[in-house]
């Protein structure tokens, strides 16, 4: 409601304000100005305004503003020969109102060429109108010659209107896909870290389901022994193992379903993919308060690949890279397609691994990163990344480098197990 009392005001304000800036190309009779321009935007803009009583309001607004200027210039009080004056004006903006609602000029928003011929229609039945009611008291005919000028305005008018609201559009639609980019972007950053979980949680199903069966049949063995307090210790364990396991379930079944509901675009280009996890480590750098700059080499023949899959994988390795640069570095993402494999390698000139380090770093819980209170990392995000890795038929591996303080990894993927649907 606040919304719409506000674009009344400014439209009783701006209107008549805009309708002194004018000319008359007919020696004074017919008054050309940027009231009607200015109302027709307005109209076209603003979805909140019932525009009958728009037209009415700004008619009103029109004539009493025309009204106090003339006896602000006049000598003397006067209210009948400015009213009869500027009356005509009132109905001018009340039947352009009416006949923009009656048109349905707003449901042509596809159709641009549509609203500028309505618009050209509405604005010279208003003039006719006008003119008409103005006749009454300055005997002005209605000639060929006053049709052909009114016409010719209203198509200037309109058209200019139109192609100035186009503009507005078009940046306003620039601006929502960005933003719904932007959106896309995130959604599908929080689902892709979902995807490696959602591996692990699977695996850790398998094991508690593994678990529970072990301890089950140590129950049976020690209750046939006698150890009935062991057996039904065994037997607690395989109950809260089995409860795990039935818990994993259902927040398995949980975001399997979140990622079904969000509208991700299952398969991409290579290239998109990849500008979206240098965008997003971009912003993640700058928020670590680091400088890094970004080389991107791609190579090869690429279909269109699973897109959360490939991207949780190269992300969470550009994101370690991030994460292992000190303050300025730089991160080299190279993608190639050799034969039936794709290869992606993520190197960075951060830290390194020392070589006591290399044979544990996939290690689950083996870390070497520590938060600024010196809290350890929990060290799973490779082994993670290498069993989701493994499980599809691929491999990662850490290379050899030169530079001591350079870092390398390659994936290595089946092109079938990326592009293939279900």
């Amino acid at each position: 409601m606040r919304d719409k009392l506000l674009a009344y005001l400014f439209m009783i304000i701006a209107v008549p304000i805009a309708g002194e800036l004018k000319f008359y190309p007919l020696d004074g009779d017919i008054r050309v100005s940027l009231g009607t321009p200015l109302f027709f935007f307005i109209l076209l803009w603003s979805r909140k305004i019932y525009s009958p009583i728009a037209g009415l309001l700004t008619g009103t607004a029109v004539v009493l503003f025309r009204i106090c200027l003339y006896e602000f210039q006049a000598d003397s009080l006067q209210l009948l020969d400015p009213f009869y004056l500027y009356y005509p004006v009132f109905f001018y903006y009340s039947i352009y109102a009416l006949l923009f609602y009656a048109f349905k000029i707003n449901t042509f928003h596809d159709s641009p060429f549509i609203i500028g011929l309505l618009g050209v229609v509405i604005e010279v039945i208003s003039s006719l109108v006008e003119i008409t009611c103005r006749s009454f008291t300055s005997n002005i005919p209605i000639t060929l010659s006053t049709l052909m000028v009114v016409g010719g305005i209203a198509i200037i008018r309109s058209f200019f209107v139109l192609g100035f609201f186009n503009i507005f559009i078009i940046r306003e639609t620039k601006l929502a896909e960005e933003q719904h980019k932007r959106l896309n972007e995130q959604i599908l950053l929080i689902i892709s870290n979902l995807y490696v979980e959602m591996v692990q949680l699977k695996k850790s199903m398998k094991n508690a389901e593994e678990l529970t069966s072990v301890c089950y049949g140590l129950y049976r063995d020690l209750k046939e022994l006698g150890s009935n307090d062991h057996a039904q210790t065994a037997l607690k364990i395989a109950g809260q193992m089995h409860e795990i396991k039935k818990d994993n379930q259902r927040i398995y079944a949980g975001l399997t379903k979140l990622m079904i509901k969000e509208n991700l675009s299952d398969f991409m280009a290579i290239e998109e993919i990849i500008e979206v996890i240098v965008r997003s480590n971009k912003n993640y750098g700058d928020i670590l308060g680091k400088s890094i700059d970004y080389q991107v080499n791609i190579s090869g023949d690429h279909p269109y690949y699973r897109t959360i899959i490939l991207f949780s994988l190269i992300n969470n390795l550009v994101s370690n890279a991030v994460e292992a640069i000190f303050n300025k570095g730089l991160i080299e993402l190279t993608v190639k397609r050799i034969d039936e494999m794709a290869i992606i390698i993520v190197n960075d000139n951060g830290s390194g691994i020392s070589e006591k380090n290399k044979r544990f770093i996939f290690e689950p819980g083996f870390t070497t990163k520590f938060d600024q209170t010196g809290m350890a990392s929990n060290g799973i995000g490779l082994s993670y990344i290498k069993n989701v890795i493994e499980n599809i038929g691929g491999r990662l591996n850490l290379l050899d480098t030169a530079e001591t303080n350079k870092t390398s990894f390659e994936i290595q993927l089946p092109v079938t197990s990326l592009t293939e649907r279900g």
